[in-house]
């Protein structure tokens, strides 16, 4: 298999810090990345990082880079499916420490399944549709046009995160009799298309 993890600078620059770190503390920082890594946030709160940009003994910069390099890693091996034995030989390949790159390969063979799984049930969208109410009004009157009918739709689409943990946010969208009629026809595209698929 051709390299998954590409020897940049800064890649470079973050492995002599992951072979810095204690493997007791190394464990369990990728412990808490791979819980995260499936729901696109960061893995540590700001409070978080202060506390372990000092248990390690980094400066700030410094742990970013570390995050971002250990995520980007193991978001590799989740893209390419990678099996343990063969990313511990690709993170020796990058200079990896043998017992970091051991460490790596535990916590993959034992995460890695229910990650895939994560991430493959997971969205694209952090917001999914929850509720549509629409209602219509017409203007009768405008103070340069006594005469007038024109009618508005107004859809109300009620949006939740996918994990239910955020209350309702309400979009409203108004139409008039040609936009609503030019959404329909899209609307009616993408069901066809999605028939197709089906």
């Amino acid at each position: 298999m051709s390299s998954i993890i590409p020897e940049t600078p800064s890649i470079k620059a973050a492995v002599t810090h992951i072979n810095s770190i204690d493997n007791s503390k190394f464990s369990r920082l990728l412990t808490r990345i791979l819980q995260k890594l499936h729901l696109k946030e960061r893995s540590f709160s700001q409070e978080e990082e202060e506390k372990l940009q000092s248990a390690l003994s980094l400066e700030r910069h410094t742990l970013q880079l570390l995050l971002e390099t250990v995520s980007f890693i193991l978001e590799q091996a989740a893209y390419h499916n990678v099996k343990p034995a063969s990313l511990r030989q690709q993170l020796e390949n990058i200079c990896i420490s043998p017992q970091k790159a051991e460490v790596f390969s535990q916590m993959w063979a034992a995460d890695a399944a229910d990650l895939l799984e994560k991430i493959r049930l997971g969205i694209f969208a952090p917001m999914k549709l929850d509720r549509v109410s629409w209602q219509l009004n017409l203007q009768m009157a405008r103070s340069d046009e006594s005469r007038l009918k024109a009618p508005h739709a107004v859809l109300n689409l009620g949006l939740r995160a996918e994990d239910h943990s955020e209350r309702l946010q309400d979009v409203f969208l108004e139409f008039s009799h040609q936009d609503l009629l030019e959404f329909y026809n899209q609307m009616e595209t993408v069901q066809t298309q999605l028939d197709s698929l089906a």
